[in-house]
């Protein structure tokens, strides 16, 4: 059985977009072409651009990052709509949709360890992880206490248009099995978050890394349980190192120096498979932004997963 999800591949007339970094680092190239695509994204619709800090997970945060990433941001003239939404202040919305779920029969306690999981040699999964065998799907154990929260995950292929990549299918039970919403650790997971926050702000069309295009089926599931729209979906090429690693805070990936201006934002529009012309491209920030949301054009950006940058990075 596949449920398809063809909406996920048109961006509404006038759409509401989004950024959502981090803050486990400050920002760096690779997030910045994120936020060019997103941001152009929405505005060459006449949409709405909201921003969010993704810190829902205390132990990766970075003190000061956060406020760095929107001083970066403000310093190349990017301009979003209301206040900046923070996924630690939202908690009780996540608490509420798991308790939704859980009056719906949609997820299950779990009492597994990672090594106990590992133990059991399950498949292996998309990006090389473990399929979880649904070992408390029918209930815990004897004398086995719940550590965390898992979302049941549907016998069927999910199917949705990306706007970059085209139609894209993924069986969830196959390749991710029953995926966790409740940490062992009392954090709530990604997955949960951003469809809650998504919804909870509007936002309409999804314009993001590709690393995030395998977690989109889950998402989309997620939504569908909660009975939540389904927002459009763009996923853009990753910024790789020589190494052909994705650059992060991982990676020691430097931050971007807002002083660069036009040229910075350029080379971050060419990734995305766009050309410059020269004068736009040392022009001041107000010029660059007027002529980067006119020529904006989604059918530009390459359907590659990953790629190196071609030339130098302005200083």
């Amino acid at each position: 059985m596949t449920s398809s999800v063809a909406a996920a591949g048109e961006r509404p007339t006038t759409c509401c977009g989004r950024f959502a970094p981090s803050p486990t680092g400050w920002l760096h190239f690779g997030s910045l072409v994120a936020a060019v695509g997103s941001f152009l994204d929405a505005r060459a619709s006449g949409g709405r651009w909201l921003l969010r800090i993704e810190d829902i997970d205390p132990q990766r945060n970075v003190a000061g990052a956060a406020d760095a990433i929107l001083r970066a941001l403000a310093g190349l003239a990017f301009e979003w709509d209301g206040e900046v939404l923070y996924q630690s202040r939202r908690v009780d919305a996540y608490r509420a949709a798991l308790s939704q779920l859980r009056d719906s029969g949609d997820v299950y306690p779990c009492a597994c360890s990672r090594r106990e999981i590992a133990a059991r040699a399950p498949a292996v999964g998309i990006d090389g992880g473990l399929v979880y065998p649904g070992t408390c799907r029918s209930g815990l154990p004897p004398g086995r206490c719940a550590r965390s929260w898992r979302m049941v995950a549907p016998a069927q292929e999910i199917s949705f248009g990306d706007r970059v990549h085209g139609t894209q299918r993924q069986d969830l039970a196959a390749v991710v099995g029953d995926f966790i919403l409740l940490r062992a650790d009392g954090q709530f997971a990604y997955q949960l978050a951003v469809v809650v926050d998504d919804a909870a702000q509007g936002i309409d069309s999804i314009v993001r890394g590709a690393d995030l295009l395998d977690s989109t089926p889950r998402q989309i599931w997620l939504a569908q349980r909660l009975q939540l729209p389904i927002p459009a979906y763009a996923h853009l090429p990753l910024v790789s190192n020589a190494a052909g690693e994705k650059l992060s805070k991982q990676t020691r990936a430097q931050a971007i120096d807002p002083a660069a201006g036009s040229p910075l934002l350029a080379a971050a529009l060419e990734f995305l498979g766009h050309v410059v012309p020269a004068d736009v491209r040392h022009a001041p920030l107000p010029e660059f932004w007027r002529w980067a949301i006119a020529n904006w054009s989604i059918m530009r950006v390459p359907a590659r997963r990953s790629a190196t940058i071609g030339h130098r990075l302005p200083p």
